[in-house]
C-alpha cells in the first residue's frame, strides 16, 4: 500500500457497502488511522460497518465541513509528511465533489504529498448517465437560491445555457424543500425543456424518471420529499 492521502468513497444511503464499493477500498481503510471527515458521527458509522473488527479508539479524526475555520487546517496533513497514510471521508458519496475536502487535496498537492482517489458511487455521475441527457458536458450548480424570485432567475439562465451551449445543467435541493423546487421548475421553464429528477440512487427508494416539463405538470410531483435528490435539467 503507497503512502498517500486516499479519498474514500462512501456508501449515498443505507445501502450495504458490497453493492457499490469495492472491496479494494476496504484494505486501504484497514491501514489508515488518521482521517479527515466531514463529521465524526457519520464516518464512524461508515466505518463499523464497512469493517466490523474496526477499534475506532486507535483512529483519529479532524473535521471539515462548512464550519471549519481554514486558519485552522494547516496542520491537517502532518500525519502524512510524517509517512503515514491518510483518508478522507465526506457524508455521503465521493469527497471533494459536491463536497468538502478539497482545500486538504489542494494542500497536499502544494506539498508534493501523493493523492489517491478511490472508487466509489456519485450521485452527480450516476444521475447524469442515467438521465438521456448530454453526459459530453455537463454542470454543477449546488443549491439555487432560496428565494423565489432568485430562485426562478436562476432557473431560466440554467434553462438558456441548456439550449445556447448543448450542456446538461445539474442541482440539488434540501430534501425537504424538494416539492417546491419541482413547482419552481415546471412554472418557470419552457414546456419542451426536459427534466430529470434522480432520487434516493443506489438505496430501496430509488427514482430516475425524465420527462418533459409539459409531462412533469400533467404526472405532478413524486414522492420524494424527504430523500435526497438531484434534478438535471437538458433540452
Amino acid at each position: 500500500m503507497e503512502t498517500a492521502l486516499y479519498l474514500i468513497p462512501v456508501t449515498l444511503g443505507s445501502s450495504p457497502w458490497e453493492n457499490v464499493i469495492p472491496e479494494h477500498n476496504r484494505e486501504i481503510v484497514k491501514n489508515i488511522k488518521h482521517f479527515i471527515v466531514e463529521s465524526r458521527k457519520e464516518a464512524v458509522r461508515f466505518l463499523v460497518k464497512f469493517d466490523k473488527e474496526i477499534d475506532i479508539d486507535s483512529l483519529t479524526f479532524m473535521e471539515l465541513n462548512e464550519h471549519t475555520d481554514l486558519k485552522d487546517i494547516t496542520n491537517y496533513l502532518a500525519p502524512l509528511e510524517k509517512g503515514q497514510s491518510m483518508g478522507i471521508i465526506s457524508d455521503a458519496g465521493c469527497p471533494c465533489v459536491a463536497d468538502p475536502g478539497s482545500e486538504i487535496v489542494k494542500m497536499a498537492h502544494k506539498k508534493n504529498l501523493k493523492v489517491i482517489p478511490l472508487v466509489g458511487p456519485s450521485s452527480i455521475l450516476l444521475s447524469v448517465m442515467a438521465s438521456g441527457f448530454s453526459g459530453q458536458s455537463f454542470a454543477f450548480n449546488g443549491y439555487l437560491p432560496a428565494k423565489p424570485n432568485e430562485r426562478e432567475s436562476k432557473l431560466k439562465s440554467l434553462e438558456n445555457r441548456i439550449y445556447k451551449e448543448d450542456q446538461t445543467q445539474l442541482f440539488i435541493e434540501a430534501p425537504y424543500r424538494n416539492q417546491k423546487m419541482f413547482e419552481s421548475i415546471i412554472h418557470t421553464l419552457r414546456a419542451e425543456s426536459r427534466l430529470c429528477i434522480a432520487s434516493g440512487l443506489t438505496t430501496e427508494k430509488e427514482y430516475i424518471k425524465t420527462k418533459s416539463i409539459a409531462e412533469w405538470k400533467k404526472s405532478g410531483f413524486p414522492d420524494i420529499e424527504k430523500t435526497p435528490a438531484i434534478f438535471l435539467l437538458y433540452k
